[in-house]
């Protein structure tokens, strides 16, 4: 049975270990399937920016006369076909050669009069001309677009500060840089988060394509937004976890415990066996001496005979009490025959018939005042100090003294015993009282079912009473009984 608990509490704890790593895993998951669906929102949201910012610059652009687009096809020296741009922007600020200082757009009259100063002044005109081989473009419509874009570009420069102040306003805090690339980039590249710990992503996307301009955004991911999101299924895995690692956790000790009840059956039958062959054996001792007719002449022998056939029945029959109130499920169950019983007294007689073992000596004082009167069953009170004593001299070395004292308040009295024995470890005081419990200093010196302590406390709380005690290992016990009066 032990090698099977080990081998449940390896596969038990194996379980456990595996559930929690599935779980890791699976949070870990959604952890980053959350950081990219951020990324692709933020990347939705950072595309419509710079398209927004495209229009606002090409509205704030300087006035321009002339624009040309130009788009050939051919061959080049290996035979693959080939694309050439060539654009040509030939621009002037109208607005500064007005003297107008607002941003707005010129008037019919403002445009006449601007032809005729561009006319008069041509040396104003700024021409910007560009030709270039486009043929990684994927397309003829991408080359197209990219030529408007190096026309914007010369009409209005693009600024950090421009594409900064529309991503607050989305609330995307970014690092924005401007860059030259190596060769044309006709498309944005993204490139995804790599750490789990302060994840950031990337953007790079071009705004000139034949100038080889691009502009580089870089965001860090926002963990705590992520993470607040994720609180309810954070919580709920770990809601679940803990109840199911309880759940196992508690089948495990349920295991445990009926390993231990079943110990503890084995135990009580092969105790009580063992407790019922002493009076038994003097009965069939004493039965054999009846039936021999020369002991029964001798008056003594014959005395001798009888007395311990009482005291062996008597012990059987106080056994078998035990047992059955024992088993009583409520106090209220035990019967209880009421009286008026002198506690000097009870405790001389529990005194007298108290077994002193050989190589021990016992000193039991009686501190009780002899009129002190209390009203209980005096044979179940009997069986409790008997208890308590036996106790006392069966758990202490070679010399114990035990001391019976009571006192009498309003309601209720005292009774107080207590020894110089071996005392109780402090991690069994909390158990002493449970059925079947016997401590590990005293399970394998003294045989016993661990039912005294139990039975001493069932008959006084079904005197409605209470038993406390307090005990230092080496020093000795102390056991106090309240009993209502």
């Amino acid at each position: 049975m032990e090698k099977r608990i080990k081998t449940l509490y390896i596969v038990t704890i194996i379980a456990i270990l595996t559930f929690l790593g599935m779980q890791v895993y699976w949070l870990y998951g959604r952890y980053e399937y959350s950081l990219r669906e951020y990324e692709h929102h933020a990347e939705t949201v950072i595309a419509d920016v710079l398209v927004e910012y495209n229009k606002e610059r090409d509205k704030k652009g300087v006035d321009k006369i002339n624009t040309s687009y130009s788009l050939s096809h051919g061959v080049d020296s290996i035979g693959n076909a080939s694309r050439k741009v060539t654009v040509s922007s030939s621009v002037f600020n109208g607005r500064k050669l007005l003297g107008i200082n607002e941003e707005r757009n010129l008037t019919d009259e403002e445009i006449e009069r601007l032809s005729e100063i561009v006319t008069d002044s041509l040396l104003r005109i700024e021409e910007k001309k560009l030709s270039i081989d486009a043929s990684t473009a994927p397309s003829d419509g991408i080359a197209w677009a990219a030529m408007r874009n190096f026309d914007l570009e010369v009409q209005s420069p693009f600024t950090i500060q421009g594409v900064d102040s529309l991503l607050k306003n989305k609330n995307i805090n970014a690092e924005i840089s401007l860059t030259i690339t190596d060769s044309l980039m006709w498309k944005p590249i993204a490139y995804g988060h790599e750490s789990l710990i302060n994840p950031a992503f990337k953007i790079i996307s071009p705004y000139s394509e034949l100038e080889r301009k691009a502009v580089i955004i870089e965001c860090r991911i926002p963990t705590a937004d992520i993470f607040r999101e994720m609180s309810w299924t954070l919580v709920l895995a770990f809601v679940l976890s803990l109840f199911l690692i309880l759940c196992l956790i508690w089948q495990i000790s349920t295991i445990v415990k009926l390993s231990r009840l079943d110990k503890m059956r084995n135990s009580f039958i092969t105790t009580m066996i063992h407790e019922l062959k002493r009076p038994i054996s003097t009965l069939k001792m004493c039965v054999s001496g009846l039936d021999n007719e020369r002991m029964l002449d001798d008056k003594t022998v014959r005395k001798e005979l009888l007395t311990e056939s009482r005291k062996a029945l008597d012990n059987l029959s106080a056994y078998f009490s035990k047992l059955r109130d024992i088993t009583f499920n409520n106090v209220e169950q035990i019967p209880l025959n009421i009286q008026s019983v002198n506690l000097n007294d009870l405790f001389d007689t529990v005194a007298k018939a108290t077994v002193q073992p050989s190589g021990k000596t016992v000193v039991i004082h009686n501190e009780i005042a002899p009129d002190m009167i209390v009203s209980a069953d005096r044979a179940h009170l009997y069986n409790t100090l008997n208890n308590l004593v036996e106790n006392a001299v069966k758990y202490s070395g070679t010399e114990v003294e035990i001391n019976a004292s009571a006192t009498e308040s309003v309601g209720f009295v005292e009774l107080v015993v207590s020894d110089n024995g071996n005392g109780i470890p402090s991690g069994d005081l909390k158990h002493i009282f449970q059925r079947f419990y016997r401590g590990k200093a005293s399970a394998g010196e003294h045989p016993g079912m661990g039912l005294g302590l139990a039975y001493v406390k069932l008959l006084v709380e079904a005197h409605g009473g209470d038993i406390t005690v307090h005990s230092t290992e080496g020093k000795g016990t102390c056991f106090t009984i309240k009993l209502p009066q």
